[in-house]
């Protein structure tokens, strides 16, 4: 195939119909006609030689092709995309912008505070609209309507650049007045009643189901791998809402260690080292390929991760 007689605005029109999913709705977004569009995947199609998008009892699904084409076609423009813009310097002192940035709320309270302490000295023009996992989908930071993800996540989209803001190890919190205070072994551990807390990924979250461990996370699989099993009393996405049942003298919330030590100076609270064994997380940060080479994207992530090596984990 010849690439001077392939129409780049096919591959717009690919793009935008891989993300809908739905010929009209693609059209819309490209303020074309539907005809357009329709004439548009037929071209498509003759030119991958490829149905690429079927209909089916679910609406239209993507072919294998099609899936393979997505992350390819999506850095293509985005690098024709860094070709057009003019280069402009990022000024961080006289900028005004909004950065919107999803984050659960233990990233946002451990990491967010010392960004905007370094954002009122040298960016006082920026603003952060700060949104929760179930606010935002993986298509809002595709798309660059949402600028970052900062999470812990079991999957993302292959076409998203990500870069690890810190590994962190688990603490143990509970009230001054737990009568296990003093004896915090495994089989204290085990004996009391547990705060559950995770929000992974994006989305709205589902139930969960106690008797599952594989979707219970580090914590339930460190103790399966004991053979073991906590008595889990409450069930939260919030950490800090965990943090506050901690103080029940009853209960108990095994958290990453530096939302933890959030807690430190409370003296309603001890913090624990877990009796067992539990493997590290990583928080990161995700961003669309459409904001690779934003001059004040690459800014803001250069700031956030020097940030993020100033939030020390506890010992």
């Amino acid at each position: 195939m010849n690439i001077n007689r392939v129409d780049l605005n096919l591959l717009v029109y690919l793009d935008v119909l891989l993300r809908e999913r739905n010929v009209t709705r693609a059209a819309n977004q490209l303020g074309i006609t539907q005809p357009a569009m329709s004439n548009g995947l037929r071209r498509l199609r003759d030119l991958f030689d490829d149905p690429l998008l079927i209909r089916t009892s679910e609406g239209m699904t993507a072919t294998e092709r099609a899936l393979e084409l997505q992350p390819v076609v999506r850095n293509v423009l985005a690098t024709i995309d860094k070709a057009v813009q003019p280069q402009k310097d990022f000024e961080a002192l006289t900028t005004q912008r909004v950065f919107r940035i999803m984050a659960s709320d233990y990233a946002e309270a451990t990491l967010i505070p010392r960004v905007l302490t370094r954002l009122r000295t040298e960016a006082p023009g920026i603003t952060l609209d700060m949104l929760t996992p179930s606010d935002v989908s993986f298509l809002d930071v595709e798309q660059g309507r949402v600028d970052m993800a900062i999470n812990r996540f079991d999957q993302m989209p292959q076409s998203f650049h990500q870069t690890m803001v810190w590994m962190d190890g688990f603490s143990c919190l509970m009230s001054v007045d737990n009568p296990l205070v003093d004896r915090f072994d495994l089989d204290a551990y085990l004996s009391s009643q547990h705060i559950w807390v995770s929000k992974t990924g994006m989305g709205v979250g589902v139930g969960v189901n106690p008797k599952d461990v594989q979707r219970l996370g580090w914590v339930d699989e460190a103790l399966a791998r004991l053979d073991k099993k906590r008595n889990i009393a409450v069930f939260t996405r919030h950490y800090q809402v965990a943090m506050l049942l901690a103080q029940q003298r009853d209960l108990i919330a095994t958290l990453p260690s530096r939302a933890a030590a959030l807690q430190r100076n409370n003296p309603e609270l001890v913090v624990k080292a877990p009796p067992f064994e539990i493997p590290p997380i990583e928080l990161k940060m995700a961003w669309s390929p459409l904001l690779q080479h934003n001059p004040g994207h690459q800014w803001l992530r250069r700031l956030i991760i020097d940030v993020a090596k100033e939030v020390r984990a506890p010992k």
